[in-house]
């Protein structure tokens, strides 16, 4: 059978296609790299690589297997967390995954009473676009995911944690900018501006224009919430804008101004996504309720989900 060792060569060498910089990354010699490689395709009777002198690339032999060899590494990587801290408290090594419209206006607020509660706990935080992040849960690239439910893959569990508000942005010194209120129907034929494709903020706009009647500008598409909202300021039209982000960094004055959308409040649901075979359940579902503390604390006029 191959070892361990072997299919983190062969991971490495999937990832860079470079055979020199896969054994920098696993800290081995390139002759001590390619022998194991060739060992490994004896083992298994098939070439699992590619080599010129230009380029690496995996047969598709090679690309099978070492979509297998992900799943192992992934899995043994959890049973070494398990093995290093008591099963159902959080300690070790957490993979943390969100997007960019999430994390730096949550986490700062959600880590602190984490670390508190468990100093062993080493939680790695990456933030990734939505539509992203499942593969990346998938290969074990992610442990756990905190984004925008639900998502659209099998083998998961989830878990909700709040509803996050979508609050309506226009340029100040705009004719809206004047107002505090706009009825729905007003909306129709405005221009509306949201993030780039594989955000999950950009797929609700644009059920919301179509709700609206209201005209999506997708050549100008934010490549952040920051760009979108500057975008706004220099009317160029008007934004959705999640709460979480309006919350942290709208603080008054300046060149955009939040107002009411007249009718029912519009939301995301955000919640933590994990895979179903994981043993970490128990951890996960605690993380959630720190982390819904923490959004009743910073947030409170954000609606608290359970289960």
């Amino acid at each position: 059978m191959p070892s361990l060792r072997q299919l983190e060569y062969l991971l490495a060498v999937a990832e860079l296609r470079h055979f020199r910089r896969a054994a920098a990354k696993v800290g081995v010699s390139q002759p001590t790299l390619s022998a194991q490689i060739n060992a490994l395709e004896e083992r298994l009777g098939a070439q699992l690589v590619e080599r010129s002198r230009s380029r690496v690339l995996l047969t598709p032999v090679g690309e099978q297997v070492s979509e297998t060899a992900r799943r192992i590494m992934r899995d043994v990587q959890e049973i070494k967390e398990i093995a290093t801290h008591k099963l159902g408290e959080p300690g070790g090594t957490i993979r943390l995954g969100l997007p960019p419209t999430i994390g730096p206006y949550l986490m700062p607020r959600v880590i602190p009473k984490i670390h508190r509660a468990y100093p062993d706990l080493k939680l790695y935080v990456r933030e990734d676009i939505p539509s992203n992040l499942p593969d990346g849960l998938d290969s074990g690239k992610y442990d756990v995911l905190i984004a925008p439910i639900p998502v659209k893959a099998e083998g998961l569990d989830t878990i909700q944690l709040f509803r996050e508000p979508l609050h309506l942005v226009v340029p100040a010194d705009s004719d809206l900018g004047k107002r505090e209120s706009i009825e729905r129907k007003e909306l129709k034929q405005r221009s509306i501006l949201t993030l780039e494709t594989g955000h999950h903020l950009r797929e609700l706009v644009v059920g919301l224009c179509e709700d609206f009647g209201a005209e999506l500008r997708a050549e100008y598409e934010g490549t952040s919430l920051d760009t979108l909202r500057q975008m706004v300021g220099m009317g160029m039209g008007l934004s959705f804008l999640p709460g979480l982000y309006v919350r942290s960094e709208l603080r008054g004055g300046g060149n955009v101004k939040q107002i009411e959308l007249k009718g029912r409040t519009l939301y995301r649901t955000i919640g933590m996504i994990w895979r179903d075979t994981s043993a970490r359940k128990p951890e996960f579902e605690q993380l959630g309720q720190h982390i819904r503390e923490a959004v009743k604390r910073s947030f409170s006029s954000f609606p608290i989900l359970s289960g």
